[in-house]
C-alpha cells in the first residue's frame, strides 16, 4: 500500500533523504535506481561490490527517495538517462513501463535455469509477471496483511481468535459488551480501510475479483462480490466493529497501533509492518507475550481461499530493454538476489525474504515467532494479492480511496460506491 509504505522503513518502500551521494555518477557503468533506506540501502552496496569484485564489472547504486524516484524513474524511462536496473512495486506500477515496451523479459533466463524461478515464492514471483511474462524479480521481505490479537484482551474475555468470518462478527459483540473497541482502525486514511475490502472480496469471491478489476474489465466494479464485499463493511461499521471514533484516528503517530497496545481495542488488521511499529513504541507489549496474529479469517460459503494474503508482496528488480549493458544488468540482478550475503542481509535487517529455504535461518533470529509465522503464511498462500492502490493506476488508486472513506462514514452506499469505481479510468 502506498500510503503505508510512508511508515515504513522496514520495507523499504520509501526513504528519507536526497539523491545518494557516493552512490556513482549518472551515466558511468551499469545504473541501479532505487529508493533511499537506511538498513536496506548497505546490504544492496554489498552485493554490487561483490558482483563487482567477482566479475570485473562497473555496477552502482544511486538512490533517491520515495516522490523525487517515482518522478526521476517517469522522465527518465525512454530516454539516454534511464537506469539500466530499477525498482519498482510489481503490479500496475511495473506494468505502464512494459506496456511501453521499456522493461527486458527474463524468461530466458530463467528457462535456461529452472533452479533460479523455484528460488522465490510464486505468490511473490507472479507480481512481478506482466501478461504471463517475469519482468521483475523480488528484491526485498514480504509484508502481508494479517489481523493481530491483544492475547490479554481475548484471554481476559475468556474468547479465541476467530477462524471464520462468523467468529468475528461474534467477537465483535463480545468486546462492545465489555467496553473495548473491538477492532482499532485509523479511519483518517483510506489504505487503511482499503485492507477491509481487499480481504473481503478475496474470502467472498476469490482473487481473480481484483484480477478483473486491475484488468479494468467492464461490469469487474459492479460484480455482485464486490458488492456484497462493500456491504460486509457498512455491516461492520453498523455493528460497532471500529467504535465511534475510528474516522479522527490516524496511523502515521500510531494512534491505531497504541489503542491496540494498550488493551483500548482488541484486534488490529494491519500489514506485518506493525510488528516493527509495536516494538518500537511499545516493546513491551511484545516482550510479555501479548501480540497474537492471524490470517484473516475464512468467509462462510466464500469462493475464495482462505489460505490466500493480500498486502505488499516484495518490491522488484527489473531491466531497461534500451540499456546497452543488459547482458551485465540481468546478470547482476539474477547473482545479486540470490546470493546468500544478499539474503542474509535483509534477514538480519528484520525483512522476510521470499526465498524457499530461509525457515531455519529465519528461526534463529530475534522475532523468531513473527518472521516464520510470516514466511509460512506467505510460502502456504496460492495467491498473495497486492495492495490495490499499488496495483491500480494513480486516478483510480485516488478515486478508490476517496469513495472507500465515503463508505465508512456512511455517505455512499456500496451500489454507489460501485457504480462510482465503474466510471473511473
Amino acid at each position: 500500500m502506498i500510503a503505508a509504505s510512508a511508515a515504513l522503513t522496514l520495507a523499504a518502500a520509501c526513504g528519507n533523504g536526497g539523491p545518494g551521494t557516493g552512490s556513482g555518477a549518472a551515466g558511468s557503468g551499469v545504473q541501479v535506481w532505487a529508493l533511499e533506506d537506511a538498513a536496506v540501502n548497505p546490504i544492496a552496496t554489498r552485493s554490487i561490490a561483490d558482483f563487482n569484485a567477482g566479475t570485473g564489472n562497473k555496477v552502482e547504486l544511486v538512490t533517491y527517495v520515495n516522490d523525487a524516484y517515482k518522478q526521476k524513474l517517469q522522465v527518465a524511462m525512454g530516454s539516454p538517462q534511464a537506469p539500466d536496473v530499477f525498482f519498482n512495486w510489481g503490479g500496475g506500477n511495473l506494468e505502464q513501463f512494459v506496456d511501453a515496451g521499456q522493461v527486458e523479459p527474463l524468461d530466458d533466463v530463467l528457462a535456461k535455469d529452472p533452479a533460479l524461478k523455484d528460488k522465490f515464492l510464486p505468490s511473490v514471483m507472479s507480481v512481478g509477471q506482466v501478461g504471463g511474462k517475469q519482468y521483475g524479480l523480488p528484491m526485498l521481505g514480504v509484508l502481508p496483511v494479517v489481523l493481530f490479537i491483544n492475547k490479554d484482551v481475548f484471554d481476559q474475555a475468556g474468547v479465541q481468535p476467530p477462524k471464520t468470518y462468523a467468529e468475528l462478527l461474534n467477537l465483535i459483540d463480545v468486546f462492545k459488551s465489555k467496553r473495548v473497541v473491538p477492532i482499532a482502525l485509523a479511519g483518517s486514511q483510506g489504505w487503511t480501510e482499503l485492507m477491509w475490502l481487499e480481504y473481503l472480496l478475496d474470502r467472498i469471491g476469490g482473487a481473480d475479483k481484483f484480477q478483473a478489476i486491475a484488468a479494468g474489465r467492464d461490469g469487474a466494479w459492479t460484480d455482485p462480490a464486490v458488492v456484497k464485499a462493500l456491504g460486509e463493511i457498512k455491516n461492520l461499521v453498523g455493528r460497532g466493529a471500529f467504535g465511534t471514533n475510528y474516522a479522527s484516528v490516524n496511523y502515521d503517530n500510531q494512534g491505531a497501533s497504541k489503542l491496540f497496545a494498550t488493551g483500548k481495542a482488541a484486534m488490529h488488521l494491519m500489514g506485518t509492518w506493525d510488528f516493527s511499529v509495536q516494538k518500537d513504541a511499545n516493546p513491551k507489549f511484545i516482550t510479555d507475550g501479548k501480540l497474537g496474529y492471524v490470517n484473516f479469517p475464512a468467509y462462510d460459503g466464500g469462493a475464495g481461499d482462505p489460505k490466500a494474503v493480500v498486502g505488499n508482496p516484495s518490491n522488484y528488480y527489473s531491466v531497461n530493454a534500451a540499456s546497452k549493458n543488459k547482458t551485465v544488468a540481468t546478470d547482476f540482478v539474477v547473482k545479486s538476489l540470490t546470493s546468500d550475503s544478499y539474503i542474509n542481509g535483509l534477514i538480519e535487517a528484520g525483512q522476510v525474504p521470499p526465498v524457499k529455504g530461509v525457515e531455519a535461518t529465519l528461526r534463529t533470529k530475534p522475532n523468531a515467532d513473527f518472521t516464520t509465522f510470516t514466511y509460512d503464511l506467505v510460502a502456504n498462500a496460492p495467491s498473495f494479492t497486492q495492495s490495490w492502490d499499488q496495483a491500480l493506476s494513480p486516478s483510480v488508486s485516488a478515486a478508490l480511496l476517496t469513495n472507500l472513506q465515503k463508505l465508512f462514514v456512511d455517505k455512499i452506499t456500496p451500489d454507489e460506491f460501485a457504480a462510482a469505481m465503474a466510471k473511473v479510468k
